[in-house]
């Protein structure tokens, strides 16, 4: 991982559209022109992968790391027990220990991608907050630190008072998540010096109960700096889509998925999702925005390669590059394309869209192979009773797609 000055961060953070709101922020630069610091973002466990909607924060650590600073990554394996309610209608389900568990393992890889862990000055660490959740004492808890949290203030948290002003109910479990989140900022400002805290918008409130806490615990000055959460051109929100989450593990989400998520962003989105996602520099950017018309597919294709590279690895990214060029060509059924293995080659046309997760129900199936949006090996078939056989299997592949956009492979086994 390149090294660039420590001093650099609010301003790279500024430049790439990273910030949403920040403490103090002239100070905090100050500290930073003096010696590089110690930041954290916590992760709760809920899924046995982070998706998309979490890669804001993931570069923020890393961007923290590139500029000489030293990220923490706090492992949620005791606040997931509780559920954050922010930004949540409802509360979580709750989560069975060995879940979470498993989740933190899977969760853990993301990490070695885009972090340097080790024992060098500014290597990341990572910490899990069950080593002192787990044993807190509910009266010493509340003897030593209640009396600095207030319910005035708890209750105008946007996570409560939006549930609150809906009528939605609001459990004491999960109103206890702001202060078990405060604590941890404690913690990690004891023992390690941890002086900033970053997460997405709607944590702001949660972050600024835990600078209070350390400043009246231990007069200490800290910040908190948040990321704006990210919807698409259209409104969408980021990391979601018709077929499900765009999960960072592959066994969550192939390779090919991966990419075609960034290769098919939306025109107005190009920029941003550079700036955000990827470490081009604004002069290579600047660049191709200027890009204009077809030629947008050429920075999305970029984008695509960049962030694959990332997440997944530069082998997986240049050799889906590649299949996807090579796809409207009749002749060649490429490798590296989603498959399925069947035993039997005579399978109805409906079920093979169906088993390669284009679409989720035959009346779906139906409606796009007679409005000619189906082919198998590049040829339309608008015939929704059709079903393939061996003569549709070319070295015993054949290639079902769904549009322009969704391709995959039926492999006789």
């Amino acid at each position: 991982m390149v090294k660039i000055n420590n001093y650099d961060f609010i301003n790279i953070m500024s430049e790439r559209g990273f910030i949403h709101q920040i403490t103090d922020k002239e100070n905090l630069q100050k500290e930073m022109l003096i010696n590089p610091i110690v930041g954290y973002i916590g992760f709760d466990c809920t899924a046995p992968s982070l998706h998309v909607g979490s890669l804001i924060q993931i570069m923020m650590l890393r961007w923290f790391q590139k500029t000489g600073n030293k990220p923490i990554v706090l492992m949620g394996g005791g606040t997931t027990k509780i559920g954050d309610p922010s930004g949540k209608d409802s509360a979580r389900p709750l989560i069975s220990s060995e879940k979470i568990i498993y989740n933190k393992k899977n969760i853990k890889t993301i990490f070695e991608k885009f972090l340097e862990f080790g024992e060098k000055d500014n290597d990341a660490i990572m910490v899990d907050n069950s080593d002192w959740l787990e044993d807190l004492n509910y009266i010493s808890f509340l003897r030593d630190y209640g009396s600095y949290f207030s319910v005035n203030k708890l209750i105008n948290l946007e996570s409560v008072k939006l549930r609150l002003e809906r009528e939605q109910n609001l459990s004491f479990l999960e109103f206890n998540y702001s202060l078990l989140q405060a604590f941890d900022f404690l913690q990690l400002a004891k023992n390690y010096d941890c002086k900033i805290q970053m997460g997405g918008s709607d944590q702001w409130g949660n972050i600024i109960t835990g600078l209070d806490l350390v400043r009246k615990v231990s007069s200490k000055q800290t910040y908190g700096l948040t990321s704006p959460l990210l919807t698409t051109s259209s409104g969408a929100k980021m990391g979601k889509t018709a077929t499900g989450a765009i999960w960072l593990n592959n066994d969550q989400l192939s390779d090919w998925d991966f990419w075609q998520y960034w290769r098919n962003t939306e025109d107005l989105d190009v920029v941003k999702f550079l700036k955000l996602f990827t470490e081009l520099s604004i002069t290579e950017i600047s660049k191709l925005e200027k890009l204009k018309g077809a030629e947008i597919n050429e920075a999305k294709i970029i984008l695509a390669n960049e962030v694959t590279k990332l997440c997944r690895s530069e082998d997986a990214a240049n050799k889906i590059s590649l299949s996807s060029a090579n796809l409207f060509s009749k002749s060649k059924t490429d490798d590296n394309l989603p498959s399925v293995k069947i035993t039997n080659s005579e399978i109805k046309f409906i079920d093979a869209l169906r088993i390669l997760n284009f679409l989720n129900t035959n009346g779906e199936a139906r409606r796009l192979i007679r409005g000619n949006g189906a082919k198998i090996n590049g040829k339309i078939v608008n015939d929704e009773y059709y079903t393939l056989s061996n003569k549709d299997y070319k070295n015993g592949k054949a290639k079902i797609s769904f549009g322009k956009k969704k391709h995959g492979l039926l492999i006789l086994s």
